[in-house]
């Protein structure tokens, strides 16, 4: 099938849907990859995505490969977001601009605290009572996709792990109010407790595909050190010593 067929090709919804996911989720890919991870013919995928470009809702950028033509790299553009959780984001912005006019950035700072502490409580009632960093770190993941986050987790190393958030339902609020974004790292450091570290390394905001934190554990304390009866008794005998 030629190009221009593919082009005229109406793709379904669900594999429409499915192809959305995938670049939101994973970044700009060719249709041989997007294909792998659906089960279809990378031609089928391109059918899909020649309908998605005619809509805006897709565009691509050439990327040079060592043999052949250079393959297309596809990604979303801003009029997909409409197809992910916004979560009313023109009445949350302006609920923060009245709320700062009627109480002013004090007024706003005591509200941000107190939904601080209500995300606290309730992903401290969602992650399960283990010291499993992994476990734990699925769970914020399964609490946030719920909210709309598209979270996952990822492993990098032995006690080493990255949060990814791909998609924000409430950027245009956490534009407006950067106590949002400074809230959530500290909610994540308080839920996953004293002994795991976490710091943010990707961000919406700052013009970044996704929000994501780099999460480690943090080694425990030295084993103590022999007491000084301990190490008398361990230090080696000397000539003549009884």
């Amino acid at each position: 099938m030629t190009e221009a067929k593919a082009k005229t090709r109406k793709p379904d919804k669900r594999s429409r849907r499915a192809i959305l996911d995938s670049l939101k989720s994973a970044g700009a890919q060719d249709a041989e990859t997007l294909a792998a991870g659906m089960g279809l013919s990378a031609m089928a995928v391109r059918q899909h995505l020649y309908g998605l470009e005619a809509e805006k809702l897709v565009t691509y950028e050439e990327e040079a490969r060592p043999l052949g033509r250079p393959a297309k790299l596809w990604r979303l553009t801003p009029a997909a977001d409409r197809f992910f959780p916004d979560a009313h984001q023109d009445l949350a912005v302006g609920l923060l601009s009245a709320l700062r006019t009627a109480f002013g950035e004090a007024g706003l700072e005591k509200l941000l605290a107190l939904r601080t502490a209500e995300q606290i409580a309730a992903y401290e009632a969602a992650l399960p009572a283990t010291t499993d960093l992994r476990a734990r770190l699925e769970a914020l993941a399964a609490r946030r996709s719920e909210e709309g986050y598209m979270a996952e987790v990822r492993s990098e190393a032995p006690g080493r792990f990255l949060l990814i958030e791909n998609h924000c339902p409430v950027c245009a609020a956490a534009a407006s109010c950067q106590g949002l974004c400074a809230a959530e790292l500290t909610v994540f450091r308080r839920v996953l407790g004293p002994d795991v570290a976490i710091e943010r390394s990707d961000h919406i905001l700052a013009g970044a595909r996704r929000c994501a934190y780099r999460v480690r554990a943090l080694k425990t304390a030295k084993a103590a050190s022999p007491a000084p009866a301990d190490r008398a008794a361990t230090r080696p005998r000397t000539r003549g010593s009884s």
